[in-house]
């Protein structure tokens, strides 16, 4: 396998969502402004990519844009492109869209709104390494769906040996689910037509082509997707022992 000598150095931070089932609280705040433990959703995305190297961050908007503006208007690194969406594109819109900014090579793709602890190495250093250019369009961070805290989906995928991805059928049970977090090379929007579309259709397209591939994270992963998750995850980091191994 060819291992990638480099980390990316451009990432998409996706913030354009509603955060519907998060409300009360995102009536009047977009949920990547959410704080947990004191820092927002969105700032300790940032702030992992910036330790990742990345110099360069394109956080898509739209609801409640100006605040997500305004916020990233203040931080020093990574530089912050915003990317507003007058009409929502959903994810793989979104990152279609900012494609012009995203540079040539591969780049972290990661939600907002994901929470992870890492393992012994950064999730993120761990992605960039595993990257093997001439394999992989599209490289996913996936967690063990039985340990994942808040989240009480069915997966999204299995993880063969040599590390490429399949689907969960319908009314399967999947051992491993998407955190959020990937590396996605821009070739992989070749011919798609600008408009709303799910990421979904670009795992698709990799996974048709046999060049979707997952990393398992070797740490923890939380899903902040209601207010009753929220407060979970709130105590978690609250604990003293959570101290020992964040």
């Amino acid at each position: 396998m060819t291992v990638a000598k480099t980390s990316p150095t451009h990432a998409m931070v996706l913030a354009a969502g509603f955060g519907t089932r998060m409300r009360p609280i995102t009536d009047t705040l977009p949920k990547p402004l959410v704080r947990v433990a004191g820092q927002t959703m969105l700032d300790r995305a940032l702030d992992k990519l910036a330790a990742a190297g990345v110099g360069r961050a394109v956080v898509n908007t739209h609801y409640l844009a100006d605040q997500i503006a305004d916020h990233v208007g203040g931080r020093k690194a990574p530089a912050i492109t915003v990317s507003h969406e007058a009409d929502v594109l959903e994810t793989g819109g979104g990152v279609l869209n900012a494609l012009p900014e995203l540079g040539d090579g591969p780049f972290f793709v990661v939600n907002s709104d994901s929470i992870w602890d890492d393992g012994p190495t950064p999730a993120l250093t761990r992605l960039a390494a595993a990257w093997d250019d001439a394999e992989m369009d599209a490289l996913l961070l996936v967690h063990p769906t039985v340990s994942a805290v808040g989240y009480h989906g069915r997966g999204d995928f299995q993880l063969d040996i040599e590390g490429r991805l399949s689907r969960r059928r319908e009314q399967q049970l999947a051992p491993f689910l998407f955190t959020g977090l990937q590396i996605l090379h821009p070739r992989v929007f070749e011919g798609m037509a600008p408009g709303k579309f799910s990421l979904n259709r670009i795992y698709d397209r990799a996974l048709e082509a046999g060049r979707l591939f997952g990393l398992r994270h070797d740490g923890a992963w939380y899903h902040v997707g209601t207010p009753e998750t929220l407060d979970q995850v709130e105590a978690i980091f609250a604990a003293p022992i959570h101290s020992l191994y964040a």
